[in-house]
């Protein structure tokens, strides 16, 4: 098993950044890849990004294609979010998740989940 901590989230305002991190104890970390998704009010969870379990492939929405850039620090068990260009839209519950296997986009996919950290995006 692996147990994980979000945190770094915040208000800043539309146009500002953003890092999340995840941090990871438990099972080795390098056995999994690992996911960010976010949930806003009102509406379903949803990817938004994935990073295989070395590192070296990395997965986005489409919606954060190019402000977004997941990273994974094996040494240091941890997992990061860059978030540039904020928009209001980017408000949402971010969550840390990982599985055994390949990173993929789908929430029920996942086995292990962090307790989310919430970022707020005003305009």
């Amino acid at each position: 098993q692996v147990q994980l901590v979000e945190s770094g989230g915040g208000l800043v305002q539309a146009g500002g950044s953003l890092r999340l991190s995840c941090a990871a104890s438990g099972r080795s970390f390098t056995s999994y890849a690992m996911g960010w998704f976010r949930q806003a009010p009102g509406k379903e969870r949803e990817f938004v990004a994935a990073i295989s379990r070395s590192g070296g492939s990395t997965y986005y929405a489409d919606s954060v294609k190019g402000r977004f850039t997941i990273s994974k620090d094996n040494a240091r068990n941890t997992m990061y979010l860059q978030m540039n260009s904020l928009k209001p839209e980017d408000t949402a519950t971010y969550y840390c998740a990982a599985r055994n296997g390949i990173p993929l986009a789908v929430v029920a996919e996942y086995d292990y989940w962090g307790q989310g950290t919430q970022v707020t995006v005003s305009s």
